[in-house]
């Protein structure tokens, strides 16, 4: 075994403990419209540094919903689908590509819900050999594939946060920056992918971010 592949084992065992250290809290009623989206995590070397990095999309410019935004791979629950894991790995696959097989599922998160009612589950994937995947994108949803890295999402560099209200109620929406020397371009990641991504961050760095985060109540998510 490589040692590449015997670090990237280790770090998948890893994220394993802390998820399953992490109390998830007590799930609320939901609603019946769910959708999953999938946090495809590998180990990569970059510079000086072994690096934990998330997989994300620029959705296609032509889509009638948030067109041109950074997402994560992931859609609505189909009637086939058995599980919310089912989904995520079907619309990874179709999104972008990836086969199911190179991912191996470490947790289900308990869903964020949008301003429309829908659920988002976060399903948390690990990716153990990054170069058995070759990025393919559907041009019909996916405009880019690309990746950062994760522990990014805890810090106040590359950040700017914009104050909203909601029912009466302060929040604040969190936009990152994100240049890609891979692909000479700026990407942004905001709203709800921010979210979730502090989210997994905050759990596999096991530290708070360095921000002030006031999640939106409607996300009905644990403080």
């Amino acid at each position: 075994m490589s040692s590449t592949t015997t670090d990237s084992s280790q770090k998948l065992q890893y994220l394993i403990q802390q998820f399953q250290n992490y109390n998830k809290p007590h799930l609320q009623h939901f609603p019946a419209k769910s959708s999953a989206v999938l946090v495809c995590l590998y180990q990569e070397q970059r510079q000086d540094k072994i690096e934990l990095r998330v997989i994300l999309t620029k959705r296609s410019s032509t889509l009638s919903s948030h067109p041109g935004e950074v997402a994560l791979p992931g859609g609505k629950r189909d009637k086939e689908d058995s599980d919310d894991v089912a989904t995520a790995l079907r619309e990874a696959r179709e999104e972008i590509g990836l086969d199911p097989s190179l991912v191996t599922i470490v947790s289900v998160l308990e869903p964020f819900v949008n301003k429309k009612g829908m659920s988002v589950v976060p399903v948390i994937g690990f990716l153990l050999d990054k170069k058995a995947y070759k990025p393919l994108g559907n041009p019909a949803e996916v405009e880019d594939i690309f990746d950062v890295p994760l522990e990014m999402f805890l810090k106040d560099e590359n950040r700017r946060t914009e104050e909203r209200e909601y029912e009466g109620e302060r929040y604040l929406l969190h936009y990152f920056d994100y240049y890609s020397e891979d692909k000479d371009l700026n990407f942004m990641i905001w709203a709800l992918t921010a979210g979730i991504l502090i989210r997994v961050a905050s759990i596999v760095y096991q530290r708070s971010p360095e921000f002030e985060e006031l999640k939106p109540r409607f996300w009905k998510q644990p403080n």
